[in-house]
Parts: structure tokens; C-alpha cells; sequence
């Protein structure tokens, strides 16, 4: 297994690992899918998960990126997890729609938002702790990236249109980070994220206005 964890290219004076670049371009292709509702989606990102775990641990895996990253690290394991249940819920979805979409694009509800906030701001508050007591690079940054990519992801299961804000708001965080740890290939994916995320949120923006049509009841509309 030596070669796959060592296969490297050079670029720009640097050695990049062909496992970022393949976790990346697997994760991109993951985002597309969900911006489609294929189910696809969820399966497909937890192999780029799995690499990008490796990656994101370069001291442990003794990689020429030798800067851990332990909240973009950790927040593989839980994407895998929340993925998991992404799968799931719209594989779900799928049975019991009879031929419905997985997912039917929604605002999130006040108390929904309500809830996202304070766990982002207590998942801050935890991850920034635990992740400068490990010695992560950028604790406060990277618990943002954690917590923020957790939420987004779990926005995604559930159809918020929120979610693809919520992943600008970590893209804008995650570029400088990346690029002060030497994690181009990453860094550069999350400049393609962000303008993806913003093509998204319109895409699914028009798929929302095509289900449910304008009201004025704000009784109907708090529904959605």
C-alpha cells in the first residue's frame, strides 16, 4: 500500500499527493450529483471522505503536506457518517414518492434556523477548543470548516436551500487556510466549491419556485 500513499506529483516546486487530487475530484463529483438530488451523491462522497482522511493527517501519514489538519481530518469521519444517513433519507424519499424526487428543495423553517445556529455556535466552541489542544493548524479556522461543513452537509440530507450558503461561508474560511498549510489542490477546490455552491443555490432556488408557487398567506408559507 506504500505506493498509494506516496504517489506524488510535482508542481510548482511542490509535491502535491495524487490522493488529494483524486479525493478532491471525487468530492466535486459528489457536489454535482447533489445539485442533480441523485442519490449517487452520498456514496460517491464517502470515497472521497475516505482519501481525504488520509490526506488531511499528513504528519501521522508521514506525507509531504506534514501539516495535520485535525478538524478537516475529523470532519471526513463525520461526513461519512451524516452521509450515511443523506443516503438513506433519500433513498427513503425515493420508496415512498413513488417516483417523487430524493429531495424537494425547502427554506428551513425559524425554529430549524434556531437550531442550526446554536449548534454551529456551540460546535465552535467545542471544535476550537479540542482542535488547539491537539495542536491543529489554524484552530479556529478549522473548527469553522468542521462544524460549518457538518451543518451543510445535514442542511443537504434535509433539503435546506440554506445549505449551499453555509458551504460559501466555509469556502470563503477554507481557501486562505488551505493555502497557508500547503494544501493547494484542496485550496483550489474550494475556489471551484464556492462558485458551484452559488450556481447551486440558484439551481435549486428555481426548482423550489417551480414546486411550490408563490402564496400570500404567510400560514402556507411558513410551511415550506
Amino acid at each position: 500500500m506504500g505506493w498509494l500513499l506516496d504517489a506524488s506529483v510535482h508542481v510548482l516546486g511542490a509535491d502535491i499527493l495524487w490522493r488529494e487530487i483524486i479525493g478532491n475530484a471525487i468530492g466535486l463529483a459528489s457536489a454535482v450529483l447533489g445539485m442533480g438530488r441523485r442519490t449517487a451523491a452520498w456514496p460517491v462522497g464517502m470515497v472521497a471522505n475516505v482519501l481525504l482522511f488520509t490526506v488531511f493527517l499528513g504528519g501521522v501519514f508521514a506525507t509531504p503536506q506534514d501539516t495535520d489538519l485535525y478538524g478537516q481530518a475529523g470532519r471526513q469521519v463525520l461526513f461519512f457518517a451524516v452521509s450515511a444517513y443523506g443516503w438513506w433519507r433519500w433513498q427513503r424519499n425515493r420508496r415512498t414518492g413513488a417516483g417523487a424526487p430524493a429531495v424537494v428543495p425547502r427554506w428551513a423553517t425559524g425554529r430549524e434556523r434556531l437550531g442550526l445556529l446554536l449548534a454551529a455556535a456551540a460546535g465552535l466552541l467545542v471544535a476550537w477548543w479540542a482542535l488547539g489542544r491537539l495542536g491543529s493548524y489554524g484552530p479556529l479556522a478549522d473548527a469553522w470548516i468542521f462544524v460549518g461543513s457538518v451543518l451543510a452537509t445535514y442542511g443537504m440530507a434535509r433539503g435546506y436551500l440554506e445549505f449551499w450558503l453555509v458551504w460559501v461561508a466555509v469556502d470563503a474560511v477554507g481557501v486562505p487556510l488551505l493555502l497557508r498549510a500547503g494544501y493547494y489542490p484542496s485550496a483550489l477546490l474550494y475556489v471551484v466549491y464556492g462558485a458551484f455552491c452559488v450556481w447551486g443555490f440558484a439551481t435549486w432556488l428555481r426548482l423550489r419556485r417551480s414546486v411550490v408557487p408563490p402564496v400570500d398567506d404567510p400560514a402556507l408559507e411558513s410551511i415550506g
